[in-house]
């Protein structure tokens, strides 16, 4: 077994998804992929070794922030990556508990920082 936790990436688009996916496991991390709210619920009930979540929050509809609030509910630490800098999204996503918001396009050393400091501050 990994020293490294699970890090469940959410996306709608699957393609995103890979490549977040891909990128994550080069560097060392396992993930868990969800690209609906369904699989999102159905990761965390069958997931119990998720670290952190990363949350792209593009095309879903206000039901993420109810799962965002779950993960906080559950103690998992998460990010939201939003498609554009916005007051609201920042505010919405520091409501339901994230620990900070990334907006895309994302930059590598930033988010693999994020993913060490949170896994850090969690281990």
């Amino acid at each position: 077994m990994s020293d490294k936790p699970v890090i469940l990436a959410v996306d709608r688009n699957r393609r995103n998804l890979e490549l977040l996916s891909q990128f994550l496991e080069k560097e060392g991390y396992h993930t868990r992929a969800a690209a609906s709210p369904e699989e999102f619920d159905q990761a965390l009930a069958g997931s119990p070794d998720i670290g952190m979540a990363l949350v792209d929050i593009s095309g879903f509809d206000r039901s993420i922030w109810e799962r965002c609030e779950g993960l906080r509910h559950v103690r998992i630490p998460f990010v939201v990556l939003s498609p554009k800098q916005s007051t609201a999204i920042q505010q919405a996503s520091l409501t339901s508990g994230a620990h900070g918001v990334l907006v895309k396009p994302l930059v590598a050393r930033e988010l693999l920082g994020i993913i060490r400091n949170l896994l850090e501050e969690d281990g």
